[in-house]
Protein backbone atom coordinates (compact mmCIF):
# COMPACT_ATOMS: atom_id res chain seq x y z
CA UNK A 1 0.00 0.00 0.00
CA UNK A 2 1.70 3.56 -0.98
CA UNK A 3 1.76 6.38 1.65
CA UNK A 4 -0.80 8.87 1.65
CA UNK A 5 -0.39 11.71 0.25
CA UNK A 6 1.42 14.64 2.52
CA UNK A 7 -0.38 17.86 2.09
CA UNK A 8 0.98 21.55 3.59
CA UNK A 9 -2.24 23.57 3.59
CA UNK A 10 -1.81 27.32 3.38
CA UNK A 11 -4.69 29.83 4.62
CA UNK A 12 -5.12 32.99 6.21
CA UNK A 13 -8.17 31.88 7.58
CA UNK A 14 -8.73 29.55 10.81
CA UNK A 15 -12.10 28.49 9.38
CA UNK A 16 -10.74 28.27 5.49
CA UNK A 17 -7.79 25.57 6.94
CA UNK A 18 -10.24 23.47 9.21
CA UNK A 19 -12.78 22.88 5.92
CA UNK A 20 -9.70 22.24 4.03
CA UNK A 21 -7.78 20.34 6.36
CA UNK A 22 -11.16 18.09 6.92
CA UNK A 23 -12.22 17.55 3.25
CA UNK A 24 -8.67 16.14 2.54
CA UNK A 25 -8.32 14.36 5.78
CA UNK A 26 -11.68 12.23 5.12
CA UNK A 27 -9.86 10.65 2.55
CA UNK A 28 -7.53 7.31 3.41
CA UNK A 29 -4.81 8.46 0.31
CA UNK A 30 -4.48 11.75 1.65
CA UNK A 31 -2.92 13.53 5.04
CA UNK A 32 -2.91 17.06 5.87
CA UNK A 33 0.78 17.14 7.96
CA UNK A 34 0.70 20.96 8.80
CA UNK A 35 -0.87 24.44 8.09
CA UNK A 36 -0.14 27.83 7.84
CA UNK A 37 -1.30 30.96 8.38
CA UNK A 38 0.44 32.72 6.13
CA UNK A 39 2.99 32.90 2.91
CA UNK A 40 6.27 33.31 4.64
CA UNK A 41 4.92 30.39 7.84
CA UNK A 42 3.94 28.20 4.47
CA UNK A 43 7.34 28.51 2.42
CA UNK A 44 9.40 27.87 5.61
CA UNK A 45 7.39 24.76 6.51
CA UNK A 46 7.27 24.13 2.59
CA UNK A 47 11.47 23.69 3.15
CA UNK A 48 10.92 21.66 6.40
CA UNK A 49 8.34 19.31 6.04
CA UNK A 50 8.74 18.62 2.13
CA UNK A 51 5.38 17.42 1.31
CA UNK A 52 4.13 16.57 -1.64
CA UNK A 53 1.49 19.34 -2.63
CA UNK A 54 0.40 22.45 -1.01
CA UNK A 55 -2.83 23.95 -1.00
CA UNK A 56 -2.33 27.92 -0.97
CA UNK A 57 -4.32 30.94 -0.72
CA UNK A 58 -3.45 34.26 -2.69
CA UNK A 59 -4.82 37.04 0.07
CA UNK A 60 -2.69 36.84 3.11
CA UNK A 61 -0.67 38.98 5.31
CA UNK A 62 2.85 38.86 5.89
CA UNK A 63 3.45 37.11 2.39
CA UNK A 64 0.68 36.74 0.30
CA UNK A 65 0.58 33.41 -2.22
CA UNK A 66 1.83 34.65 -5.47
CA UNK A 67 4.68 35.92 -3.82
CA UNK A 68 4.95 32.82 -1.56
CA UNK A 69 4.45 30.72 -4.84
CA UNK A 70 7.93 32.17 -6.85
CA UNK A 71 9.76 30.74 -3.64
CA UNK A 72 8.29 27.70 -3.44
CA UNK A 73 8.80 27.28 -7.59
CA UNK A 74 12.20 28.44 -7.40
CA UNK A 75 13.87 27.02 -4.51
CA UNK A 76 11.94 23.48 -3.35
CA UNK A 77 9.63 22.95 -6.12
CA UNK A 78 6.68 21.38 -5.29
CA UNK A 79 2.92 20.66 -6.50
CA UNK A 80 0.88 23.34 -5.33
CA UNK A 81 -3.27 23.76 -5.97
CA UNK A 82 -4.47 27.53 -5.87
CA UNK A 83 -7.25 28.35 -3.60
CA UNK A 84 -9.22 30.79 -6.11
CA UNK A 85 -12.19 32.92 -5.65
CA UNK A 86 -14.83 32.79 -8.57
CA UNK A 87 -14.46 36.61 -9.49
CA UNK A 88 -12.56 38.37 -12.60
CA UNK A 89 -10.07 39.66 -10.10
CA UNK A 90 -10.02 35.69 -8.94
CA UNK A 91 -9.85 34.49 -12.31
CA UNK A 92 -6.42 37.08 -13.33
CA UNK A 93 -5.04 35.92 -10.13
CA UNK A 94 -5.18 32.79 -10.70
CA UNK A 95 -3.95 32.98 -14.30
CA UNK A 96 -0.67 34.70 -12.89
CA UNK A 97 -0.74 31.87 -10.27
CA UNK A 98 -0.85 28.61 -13.07
CA UNK A 99 1.83 30.48 -15.59
CA UNK A 100 4.59 30.81 -12.31
CA UNK A 101 4.21 26.90 -12.09
CA UNK A 102 0.98 26.41 -9.87
CA UNK A 103 -0.23 22.90 -11.28
CA UNK A 104 -4.05 23.45 -10.77
CA UNK A 105 -6.80 25.47 -8.75
CA UNK A 106 -9.76 24.89 -7.09
CA UNK A 107 -13.00 27.52 -6.06
CA UNK A 108 -12.50 29.08 -2.63
CA UNK A 109 -15.08 27.11 -0.19
CA UNK A 110 -16.02 30.35 1.05
CA UNK A 111 -18.52 33.49 0.35
CA UNK A 112 -21.23 33.20 -2.61
CA UNK A 113 -20.23 30.49 -4.62
CA UNK A 114 -22.10 28.31 -6.80
CA UNK A 115 -20.78 24.48 -5.97
CA UNK A 116 -21.87 22.96 -2.84
CA UNK A 117 -19.84 22.03 -0.23
CA UNK A 118 -19.44 18.23 -1.80
CA UNK A 119 -18.72 19.09 -5.18
CA UNK A 120 -16.05 21.41 -4.26
CA UNK A 121 -14.66 19.17 -1.95
CA UNK A 122 -14.69 16.31 -4.33
CA UNK A 123 -12.61 18.51 -6.29
CA UNK A 124 -10.55 19.24 -3.81
CA UNK A 125 -9.53 15.80 -3.19
CA UNK A 126 -9.16 14.88 -7.15
CA UNK A 127 -7.01 17.81 -7.65
CA UNK A 128 -4.71 17.68 -4.95
CA UNK A 129 -4.07 14.20 -6.17
CA UNK A 130 -3.81 14.92 -9.65
CA UNK A 131 -1.67 17.66 -8.57
CA UNK A 132 0.50 14.83 -6.14
CA UNK A 133 1.07 13.29 -9.89
CA UNK A 134 3.22 16.27 -11.57
CA UNK A 135 6.51 16.57 -12.25
CA UNK A 136 7.72 19.96 -11.56
CA UNK A 137 11.37 20.99 -12.45
CA UNK A 138 13.09 24.26 -11.04
CA UNK A 139 12.30 27.16 -12.51
CA UNK A 140 14.80 28.10 -15.58
CA UNK A 141 11.96 28.69 -18.95
CA UNK A 142 13.19 30.87 -21.38
CA UNK A 143 11.20 33.70 -20.67
CA UNK A 144 12.29 34.09 -16.90
CA UNK A 145 14.74 35.64 -15.38
CA UNK A 146 16.92 34.68 -12.49
CA UNK A 147 15.75 36.26 -9.73
CA UNK A 148 11.72 36.70 -10.75
CA UNK A 149 9.16 35.64 -13.07
CA UNK A 150 8.21 38.04 -16.02
CA UNK A 151 4.14 38.58 -16.38
CA UNK A 152 3.23 37.65 -19.31
CA UNK A 153 3.01 41.77 -20.91
CA UNK A 154 6.64 41.15 -20.43
CA UNK A 155 6.84 38.29 -23.02
CA UNK A 156 5.68 40.36 -26.21
CA UNK A 157 8.85 41.78 -27.01
CA UNK A 158 11.19 38.55 -26.38
CA UNK A 159 10.02 37.32 -29.26
CA UNK A 160 9.67 39.74 -31.74
CA UNK A 161 11.35 38.79 -35.27
CA UNK A 162 11.35 40.66 -38.52
CA UNK A 163 8.70 39.12 -41.03
CA UNK A 164 9.90 36.02 -42.55
CA UNK A 165 9.11 35.11 -46.21
CA UNK A 166 7.03 32.03 -45.90
CA UNK A 167 7.44 29.41 -48.59
CA UNK A 168 4.25 27.78 -48.02
CA UNK A 169 1.16 28.24 -45.84
CA UNK A 170 -2.57 28.79 -45.46
CA UNK A 171 -3.08 25.92 -42.73
CA UNK A 172 -4.87 25.75 -39.33
CA UNK A 173 -3.74 24.86 -36.18
CA UNK A 174 -5.46 23.27 -33.09
CA UNK A 175 -3.59 23.09 -30.07
CA UNK A 176 -5.30 20.89 -27.29
CA UNK A 177 -3.85 21.02 -23.32
CA UNK A 178 -5.14 20.59 -20.27
CA UNK A 179 -3.10 20.21 -16.39
CA UNK A 180 -0.02 22.63 -16.90
CA UNK A 181 -1.41 24.22 -20.06
CA UNK A 182 -1.61 27.84 -18.89
CA UNK A 183 2.03 27.72 -18.54
CA UNK A 184 2.52 25.79 -21.20
CA UNK A 185 0.43 27.95 -23.89
CA UNK A 186 2.73 31.30 -22.56
CA UNK A 187 5.64 29.67 -23.69
CA UNK A 188 3.97 28.42 -27.20
CA UNK A 189 2.22 31.13 -28.68
CA UNK A 190 4.62 33.91 -28.39
CA UNK A 191 7.02 32.43 -30.82
CA UNK A 192 4.48 32.86 -33.32
CA UNK A 193 4.95 35.19 -35.34
CA UNK A 194 2.14 38.40 -36.43
CA UNK A 195 2.40 37.24 -40.22
CA UNK A 196 2.30 33.73 -39.51
CA UNK A 197 -0.29 32.43 -42.74
CA UNK A 198 -2.58 29.82 -40.27
CA UNK A 199 -5.82 30.33 -37.99
CA UNK A 200 -5.49 28.70 -34.19
CA UNK A 201 -7.51 27.02 -32.47
CA UNK A 202 -6.88 26.58 -28.56
CA UNK A 203 -8.53 24.42 -26.27
CA UNK A 204 -7.78 24.31 -22.67
CA UNK A 205 -9.66 22.24 -20.37
CA UNK A 206 -11.21 25.01 -17.97
CA UNK A 207 -14.28 26.91 -16.40
CA UNK A 208 -16.26 29.36 -17.36
CA UNK A 209 -15.02 32.64 -16.07
CA UNK A 210 -11.21 31.63 -16.56
CA UNK A 211 -10.94 31.36 -20.54
CA UNK A 212 -11.28 34.63 -21.03
CA UNK A 213 -8.97 35.48 -18.67
CA UNK A 214 -6.26 33.58 -20.09
CA UNK A 215 -7.33 34.63 -23.90
CA UNK A 216 -6.34 38.43 -22.71
CA UNK A 217 -3.53 37.33 -20.82
CA UNK A 218 -1.84 35.42 -23.88
CA UNK A 219 -2.99 38.47 -26.31
CA UNK A 220 -0.69 40.81 -24.32
CA UNK A 221 2.19 38.15 -24.83
CA UNK A 222 1.71 37.44 -28.20
CA UNK A 223 2.27 38.72 -31.92
CA UNK A 224 -0.52 36.89 -32.83
CA UNK A 225 -4.14 38.31 -31.84
CA UNK A 226 -5.68 35.84 -28.83
CA UNK A 227 -8.98 36.50 -27.88
CA UNK A 228 -12.21 33.77 -26.50
CA UNK A 229 -14.14 32.56 -29.07
CA UNK A 230 -17.36 34.01 -29.82
CA UNK A 231 -19.97 32.26 -32.05
CA UNK A 232 -19.42 32.75 -35.59
CA UNK A 233 -15.95 33.98 -35.44
CA UNK A 234 -13.90 33.14 -38.66
CA UNK A 235 -10.52 31.02 -38.68
CA UNK A 236 -8.37 33.96 -39.81
CA UNK A 237 -4.41 33.98 -39.73
CA UNK A 238 -2.46 35.61 -37.34
CA UNK A 239 -5.49 34.76 -34.56
CA UNK A 240 -6.12 32.07 -32.10
CA UNK A 241 -9.35 31.76 -30.49
CA UNK A 242 -9.76 30.10 -27.35
CA UNK A 243 -12.58 27.81 -26.72
CA UNK A 244 -14.63 29.28 -23.42
CA UNK A 245 -14.83 27.38 -20.34
CA UNK A 246 -18.27 25.52 -20.64
CA UNK A 247 -18.49 24.92 -24.44
CA UNK A 248 -17.65 23.01 -27.02
CA UNK A 249 -15.98 24.92 -30.04
CA UNK A 250 -16.71 23.14 -33.15
CA UNK A 251 -15.64 24.43 -37.21
CA UNK A 252 -18.27 24.95 -39.50
CA UNK A 253 -17.77 24.34 -43.36
CA UNK A 254 -17.97 28.22 -43.62
CA UNK A 255 -14.88 28.57 -41.93
CA UNK A 256 -16.52 29.97 -38.99
CA UNK A 257 -16.92 28.56 -35.50
CA UNK A 258 -19.92 27.59 -33.26
CA UNK A 259 -20.44 27.08 -29.77
CA UNK A 260 -21.83 23.85 -28.25
CA UNK A 261 -22.92 23.26 -24.79
CA UNK A 262 -23.48 19.42 -26.02
CA UNK A 263 -22.66 17.07 -23.22
CA UNK A 264 -18.77 16.68 -21.67
CA UNK A 265 -17.07 14.39 -23.65
CA UNK A 266 -13.98 12.60 -21.92
CA UNK A 267 -15.46 14.62 -18.71
CA UNK A 268 -14.51 17.85 -20.12
CA UNK A 269 -16.53 20.45 -22.17
CA UNK A 270 -14.66 21.62 -23.70
CA UNK A 271 -13.17 18.77 -25.37
CA UNK A 272 -10.16 19.40 -27.92
CA UNK A 273 -11.64 15.74 -29.46
CA UNK A 274 -14.58 17.47 -31.07
CA UNK A 275 -12.24 20.54 -31.84
CA UNK A 276 -9.98 18.75 -34.03
CA UNK A 277 -12.26 15.99 -35.45
CA UNK A 278 -14.61 18.90 -36.76
CA UNK A 279 -11.63 20.62 -37.83
CA UNK A 280 -10.85 17.71 -39.97
CA UNK A 281 -13.59 17.16 -41.60
CA UNK A 282 -13.11 20.86 -43.16
CA UNK A 283 -9.62 21.61 -43.66
CA UNK A 284 -7.78 18.11 -44.10
CA UNK A 285 -4.06 17.87 -44.83
CA UNK A 286 -4.19 21.55 -44.35
CA UNK A 287 -4.44 20.67 -40.82
CA UNK A 288 -2.28 20.48 -37.67
CA UNK A 289 -2.93 19.04 -34.27
CA UNK A 290 -0.67 19.90 -31.01
CA UNK A 291 -1.19 18.03 -28.03
CA UNK A 292 0.41 19.31 -25.10
CA UNK A 293 0.29 18.53 -21.37
CA UNK A 294 -2.58 17.11 -19.55
CA UNK A 295 -4.49 14.15 -17.60
CA UNK A 296 -6.68 11.99 -19.56
CA UNK A 297 -7.05 10.86 -23.32
CA UNK A 298 -8.71 14.06 -24.85
CA UNK A 299 -7.48 14.83 -27.77
CA UNK A 300 -6.24 11.36 -29.14
CA UNK A 301 -8.88 10.52 -31.34
CA UNK A 302 -9.08 14.28 -32.48
CA UNK A 303 -5.41 13.39 -33.61
CA UNK A 304 -6.34 10.30 -35.61
CA UNK A 305 -8.63 12.41 -37.62
CA UNK A 306 -6.32 14.92 -38.09
CA UNK A 307 -4.02 12.14 -39.31
CA UNK A 308 -6.61 10.35 -41.20
CA UNK A 309 -7.20 13.79 -43.12
CA UNK A 310 -3.49 14.02 -44.02
CA UNK A 311 -2.70 16.85 -41.79
CA UNK A 312 0.52 16.77 -39.20
CA UNK A 313 0.53 16.43 -35.53
CA UNK A 314 2.94 17.26 -33.21
CA UNK A 315 3.06 16.09 -29.33
CA UNK A 316 5.14 17.45 -26.05
CA UNK A 317 7.43 15.32 -24.86
CA UNK A 318 7.44 13.58 -22.06
CA UNK A 319 10.42 15.17 -20.71
CA UNK A 320 8.26 18.83 -20.58
CA UNK A 321 4.81 17.26 -19.51
CA UNK A 322 3.77 18.38 -16.04
CA UNK A 323 1.17 15.57 -16.24
CA UNK A 324 2.20 13.10 -19.37
CA UNK A 325 -1.18 11.79 -20.09
CA UNK A 326 -2.95 13.55 -23.12
CA UNK A 327 0.63 13.75 -25.22
CA UNK A 328 1.13 10.03 -24.01
CA UNK A 329 -2.68 9.01 -25.45
CA UNK A 330 -1.08 10.53 -28.59
CA UNK A 331 2.09 8.73 -28.70
CA UNK A 332 1.45 5.47 -27.63
CA UNK A 333 -0.97 5.16 -30.82
CA UNK A 334 1.60 6.34 -33.11
CA UNK A 335 -0.25 9.76 -33.72
CA UNK A 336 2.73 11.88 -33.90
CA UNK A 337 4.68 13.07 -36.54
CA UNK A 338 6.92 15.32 -34.18
CA UNK A 339 7.68 14.91 -30.47
CA UNK A 340 9.59 17.65 -29.10
CA UNK A 341 9.79 19.18 -25.87
CA UNK A 342 7.97 22.43 -24.93
CA UNK A 343 10.36 25.13 -25.92
CA UNK A 344 10.41 23.65 -29.64
CA UNK A 345 6.60 23.32 -30.19
CA UNK A 346 6.69 26.59 -31.19
CA UNK A 347 9.15 26.10 -34.09
CA UNK A 348 7.96 22.47 -34.72
CA UNK A 349 4.46 24.43 -35.52
CA UNK A 350 6.68 27.15 -38.40
CA UNK A 351 8.29 24.13 -39.41
CA UNK A 352 4.83 22.20 -40.10
CA UNK A 353 2.95 25.11 -41.62
CA UNK A 354 6.09 25.64 -44.08
CA UNK A 355 5.74 22.42 -45.56
CA UNK A 356 2.31 22.72 -46.46
CA UNK A 357 1.61 22.69 -50.11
Amino acid sequence: MSSPIRVLVVDDSAFTRKIISDMLNADPDITVVDVARNGAIGVEKARSLKPDVITLDVEMPVMDGLEALKIIMREIPTPVVMLSALTQEGADITLEALEIGAVEFVPKPSGSIVLSVDEIRDMLIKKVKLAAKARLRPQKARYQSEKTVMNLSQLKTLGESPPRRWEHGNAVVVIGTSTGGPSALSRVLPVLPADIPAGLLVVQHMPAGFTKSLAKRLNNACQIEVKEADEGDGIEKGKALVAPGGYHMVVKANGKVRLSGAPPRNGVRPAIDNTMESAADVYGNKLIGVVLTGMGRDGAEGMAAIKASGGKTIAEHESTCVIYGMPKAVIERGLADVIVPLDEVGEAIIRSIDEIK
